[in-house]
């Protein structure tokens, strides 16, 4: 399966310390009204690494039930336990996710080898296309192109790549080594249309959340090679991506959906509301984009 496109890196609700199922619900709604390409729940965006195991299991679940098919659900599972990413892949593809995303083991800093040992570990236990996250800001390593390579030649499954370094030439060396068939989606926002210009097919974006419908426009407009409308779209957007990222991800873009009244302001510790002063820059941009 190719992932192609912008998938949107779906916060996750909370109300009173629990997932709020029903402003996920409409999030997913609204997403899907707005033209997205596909939804990823679970991912960094989520707060997966501040939810249970059952509350990350029930937020795959509400994603692909309120989808009913009509869009991809690539459900984040990873994690830096083997056996927990398998346990998570196998959950997702019981309750019909698409595929999964799997991020590369944090803290304990796998090697190369050890890399390519867990990917294929979970590709032999679970049967689901699979997409790589490879996050080095977040993980404290970086996947090389030539384990990616390897990864993409050996196992099947595996069906691309979340980019997430904003290094085109570690991106461009990636699409080289692995051709065309293997989807190398942007990670960063920052890096949607200089990527599509490379060879990449699309991006699992935090924007999206905001932006669902320009997000995609931008995307269809890069893939056709329309350039001026691309880059339209891409500048546009640009100022309020700088808000998005003035402070650790999810917290603006968490912010921003609330003032927008997508939800209720909740994040969970240790991530904490904005500094007022740059509350200010992210109204600003949302009121310039005329999205409060």
């Amino acid at each position: 399966m190719r992932f192609c496109g912008a998938y949107t890196a779906l916060v996750t609700p909370f109300r009173n310390g629990r997932v709020d199922e029903e402003a996920y619900r409409a999030l997913v709604e609204w997403q899907i009204e707005q033209g997205i390409n596909g939804l990823v729940p679970c991912g960094t965006t989520g707060e997966s690494a501040a939810m249970s195991h059952a509350e990350h299991e029930e937020v795959i679940r509400i994603c692909v039930d309120q989808a009913k098919g009509r869009v991809p659900v690539l459900a984040g599972a990873g994690s830096n336990y083997t056996s927990e990413a398998i346990s998570l892949t196998k959950f997702a593809k019981q309750v019909g996710a698409d595929g999964a995303l799997h991020i590369t083991p944090y803290y304990n800093k796998p090697t190369q080898e050890g890399l390519y040992q867990h990917f294929k570990a979970i590709a032999k236990a679970v049967d689901i296309p699979i997409v790589l996250y490879n996050v080095p800001g977040r993980t404290g390593l970086n996947m090389l192109p030539s384990t990616v390579a390897r990864i993409a030649r050996d196992i099947p499954s595996v069906a691309g790549v979340k980019e997430a370094t904003a290094n085109l030439a570690q991106i461009s060396d990636i699409i080289e080594l692995c051709g065309s068939d293997f989807c190398v989606l942007s990670g960063d926002d920052f890096t949607i249309l200089p990527t599509y210009a490379i060879g990449g097919c699309g991006v699992i974006s935090v924007l999206s959340n905001i932006m669902p419908k320009e997000t995609a426009l931008l995307c269809k407009a890069a893939c056709e090679g329309n350039l001026e409308e691309a880059r339209r779209l891409h500048y546009l957007m640009m100022p309020l991506c700088r808000a998005l990222f003035i402070e650790t991800n999810p917290i603006p873009v968490k912010t921003a959906l609330a003032l927008m009244g997508k939800m209720e302001l909740e994040l969970r510790l240790p991530l904490v509301e904005m500094a007022p002063e740059h509350l200010d820059v992210l109204k600003s941009e949302l009121e310039n984009l005329k999205l409060i």
